[in-house]
């Protein structure tokens, strides 16, 4: 209801942390889905988090990790979802977490293929967050079901020395295999414009890919309120979207 009537948009994304006790209980993903319809907002994917490493050198731990998230995947099913968002998590040398991340969502998307769920990666955290390092992983993958979610603000490699990876050229690394793209957002200039990213490049990016889906609203700023920072950053794509509809 707050997304149709307060923000005037027609989609969702959920993270899996805030369903009740973490779990998809038929119950309330039924309320949640007669909510939905009654509001006729579209629910897009389920971000999710806390279901272990699907990157994890132990097999057995690995394994697990691809089981949990079946549930998710069901979840997605039932609320007319098309992808959930995973995370590629591993540890060892650059080459031997490609491997072992590919190997983990390869079973994983081969499960979601039987459902018709996509399986999507979003750079977040660690060589996740190194475009070449993700899209090497997608090419070992090389699966029509797996894809990437690109972030535009989660390019930190090392939360220690606070490294960072362009985030343009991750952008760009990771559309030709992106299902869908968050709009990261922190802070605001006067004129309305986004202090870390430049939108209007970074959505030259992506459209520039041909990609033409949904992109998610994601604030993370603690200056102003949630509530108005979505509304910014609304606003923010709608005046780029505006200035880019007459070239494309």
């Amino acid at each position: 209801q707050i997304t149709k009537e307060q923000f005037g948009i027609n989609a969702v994304e959920y993270v899996n942390s805030f369903f009740p006790d973490r779990q998809p209980k038929p119950e309330f993903v039924n309320a949640l889905k007669t909510r939905c319809n009654d509001y006729d907002v579209t629910s897009l994917l389920i971000m999710c988090d806390g279901e272990g490493d699907l990157g994890d050198p132990d097999e057995n731990a690995r394994m697990q990790a691809v089981e949990n998230h079946f549930k998710w995947i069901d979840c997605a099913v039932e609320l007319g979802c098309h992808s959930i968002r995973v995370n590629a998590h591993s540890s060892g040398s650059y080459e031997e977490q490609q491997k072992l991340a590919a190997d983990g969502l390869m079973r994983l998307t081969e499960f979601g293929d039987t459902k018709n769920i996509n399986v999507i990666v979003e750079n977040h955290g660690g060589l996740s967050s190194n475009g070449a390092w993700l899209a090497g992983v997608m090419q070992l993958v090389d699966m029509p079901r797996c894809g990437t979610l690109p972030d535009f603000g989660n390019f930190i490699l090392d939360w220690g020395t606070k490294e960072m990876y362009d985030r343009y050229k991750g952008v760009e690394e990771l559309m030709p295999y992106a299902k869908a793209v968050s709009a990261k957002s922190h802070d605001f200039n006067a004129d309305g414009t986004e202090l870390h990213t430049e939108y209007e490049k970074m959505i030259g990016v992506v459209l520039d890919s041909g990609y033409r889906g949904w992109i998610g609203i994601e604030y993370e700023g603690g200056n102003i309120g949630e509530f108005e920072g979505i509304i910014r950053t609304k606003d923010l794509l709608e005046k780029v979207r505006t200035s880019k509809e007459e070239t494309i």
